[in-house]
């Protein structure tokens, strides 16, 4: 189905990204493009480069599996979500990649992850304060008299 509000010249990445329903702003496809997330055709990629028919895009995103897709239509105009499923095809090693973290996250949780981090609580901060209290020094090896 050919839609007559898709471009036949190229498209800016980060207008794309944003069409194409990525992301929700263009604010933060840029963003996300400056952070070095974003790869087309395995280089890096500026928000102000042309997409063509047949590029190939890298996303990556912090905690999930990176997609890659190769664009099959191009627009500037942010329209319904199943028009914009049909600007891009995911391949299929990134949808194997999903799914297998989609069934590791469905599993359990990563112990690694669930590790607090940030300032000690109050019992914390006890526990070290008699630790230091009590752990030796050099004074009590020499027997107590300095």
């Amino acid at each position: 189905m050919i839609d007559p509000k898709l471009c036949d010249h190229p498209v800016r990445l980060d207008k794309w990204l944003w069409a194409a329903r990525f992301f929700k702003t263009r604010s933060l496809a840029v963003e996300a493009i400056g952070k070095n997330r974003v790869e087309v055709n395995g280089q890096p990629a500026k928000p102000s480069r042309d997409l063509r028919l047949k590029d190939r895009i890298l996303l990556r995103e912090p905690g999930l599996p990176a997609r890659e897709v190769q664009v099959l239509g191009l627009t500037e105009i942010r329209g319904p979500a199943p028009v914009a499923q049909q600007l891009y095809e995911e391949t299929a090693a990134s949808l194997l990649a999903r799914s297998e973290a989609r069934e590791a996250r469905r599993q359990g949780v990563e112990p690694a992850q669930s590790l607090a981090h940030g300032r000690p609580t109050k019992r914390d901060r006890r526990q070290l304060s008699d630790w230091n209290r009590w752990s030796a020094s050099i004074d009590d090896a020499e027997g107590g008299k300095v």
